[in-house]
């Protein structure tokens, strides 16, 4: 019985609340707004989507590459390469890849002469030098004279010109190469 009398007076309740309430007039009520003026909306950048590696493409002239290993010899640095300055230690990348990539380490004898010091440029599609020891100065087109230690890491884009102007006597370098086989032009 007493949960009868409860849900009923919960409805009187709300009847009241109804009826205590005073009806407004309308010189009461508060006069008409003018809409809003929207505010643009407010553009949330996006995250940035990771692009999707492309899928490498194969030159239809070129052959499939064998696996190659190389280990140190230091009976390996000849002096065969571009610069009579430098001793050449080929990785065997070139032939693995038929001449798609070249990889050695060159090692800069000093001192450094005004052989070294001629600007060149090479014509090539990818040009990487990764510094093993010691340091090098190169003076880029477009850059200016940029010091190399051992550790840093720079592309040179296809026929950029340069000059190198100095290295330490310990200098060695990675150098990899796209295609192996190419040409340095020597300017004046």
């Amino acid at each position: 019985m007493a949960k009868r009398a409860a849900k009923k007076a919960k409805p009187k309740a709300a009847a009241r609340r109804r009826k205590s309430a005073k009806p407004v007039r309308k010189a009461q009520r508060a006069p008409a707004r003018k809409p809003a003026a929207r505010k643009p909306a407010r553009r949330v950048a996006k995250p940035a989507r990771r692009a999707k590696a492309a899928a490498p493409r194969r030159s239809p002239q070129r052959s499939p590459q064998r696996f190659t290993v190389s280990h140190l010899l230091d009976s390996d640095f000849v002096a065969n390469g571009l610069r009579a300055y430098a001793r050449y230690r080929d990785l065997g990348v070139a032939a693995a890849t038929n001449g798609m990539v070249q990889a050695h380490v060159i090692r800069l004898m000093p001192p450094v002469t005004d052989e070294v010091r001629k600007a060149h440029y090479h014509d090539v599609e990818f040009q990487l030098v990764y510094v093993l020891k010691g340091s090098m100065t190169t003076d880029f087109e477009g850059q200016g004279p940029v010091t190399m230690h051992a550790g840093s890491c720079w592309i040179q884009p296809p026929k950029i010109r340069h000059t190198v102007l100095d290295y330490s006597d310990d200098c060695e370098v990675l150098e990899i190469i796209l295609p192996a086989d190419f040409e340095t032009v020597a300017l004046e």
